[in-house]
């Protein structure tokens, strides 16, 4: 891997963790956050999609509405099941378990689906993986009472639901870029177009709702708006010059720095037990790279 691939993808990294923070600190709501950082998201990219999609002298034509539609699908699926993790548990069980299980899912769905057929380390890294998630939700369970416990292990469901999501976004948008050779940045753009304008019917009876979010936790939408995108885009960037296999574990350290920033930021518990469990799962994910 090259020094500014390197560079690219620990960038995003860090700034996956920064903005899952912001998401973290905003526990009440998470429906209309949701919606108002899409919303954000596709009044900032949807301009440089467009100028990008004018560059290439293209349109966004029929495939990339279909494509970007179900993509917006799947990243609100995405950011509900986050955000509901999020409300329930510490984002040091719900970040890892998240970050773990999604490599682990994809993996699962190539063989059973795509009848692939992956090499002895792919196999042991997923059951690194489990092993990790299990250290990671026993961090807190052990020796606390029954309410703390349940508390754990809710965190590691919704982190698992959110894994499930970005398996499922993942796989989607790797097959519009490669099969369906859509152009990323506007892809992107378009699917932000597409989160927000799918969420409008669910706000009905919360405009007073939004309006507090937006009011209390402008920063925090601010931040997840700029920051998601920009992140994805940087990786992206990296995989165009680095093979998919080198970047995908370095971008996944991001569960190291946020699981660091939730233990200094949020004070959370059993951190050497959680941290210990984070590494784990990150050689999970190299092993199933490599």
């Amino acid at each position: 891997m090259s020094t500014t691939a390197l560079i690219l993808v620990l960038t995003a990294a860090v700034l996956h963790a920064i903005w899952n923070i912001a998401a973290k600190r905003v526990e009440n709501g998470g429906y209309v956050f949701v919606f108002a950082y899409g919303l954000l998201s596709a009044v900032i990219w949807l301009p440089v999609g467009v100028i990008v999609l004018a560059m290439h002298d293209k349109g966004a034509g029929w495939t990339m509405l279909g494509a970007t539609a179900l993509s917006g699908v799947l990243h609100i699926l995405y950011g509900l099941a986050l955000q509901g993790g999020y409300r329930k548990a510490d984002l040091s069980v719900v970040y890892p378990v998240a970050r773990g299980t999604g490599p682990l899912i994809t993996m699962l769905f190539a063989v059973i689906v795509l009848a692939e057929r992956p090499g002895i380390l792919a196999v042991a890294g997923g059951l690194v993986i489990v092993v990790g998630v299990a250290v990671v939700a026993s961090a807190r369970a052990a020796g606390l009472a029954q309410p703390h416990s349940a508390s754990v292990w809710k965190g590691v469901q919704w982190g698992a639901l959110t894994g499930l999501m970005i398996a499922a976004y993942t796989l989607w948008d790797d097959h519009s870029m490669t099969d369906l050779a859509l152009l990323p940045i506007p892809y992107f753009a378009m699917s932000t177009v597409w989160q927000a304008a799918l969420m409008v019917p669910g706000l009905r009876g919360r405009g007073a709702e939004l309006s507090r979010v937006v009011r209390a936790h402008w920063p925090e939408v601010l931040c997840v708006a700029l920051l998601s995108p920009l992140a994805y885009v940087l990786v992206l960037q990296a995989m165009t010059t680095t093979p998919v296999a080198l970047v995908a574990p370095v971008r996944e350290s991001s569960i190291v720095v946020g699981s660091l920033l939730a233990w200094k930021l949020f004070h959370e518990s059993s951190p050497a037990r959680k941290f210990a469990g984070v590494v784990v799962v990150l050689a999970g994910i190299v092993l199933i790279a490599a």
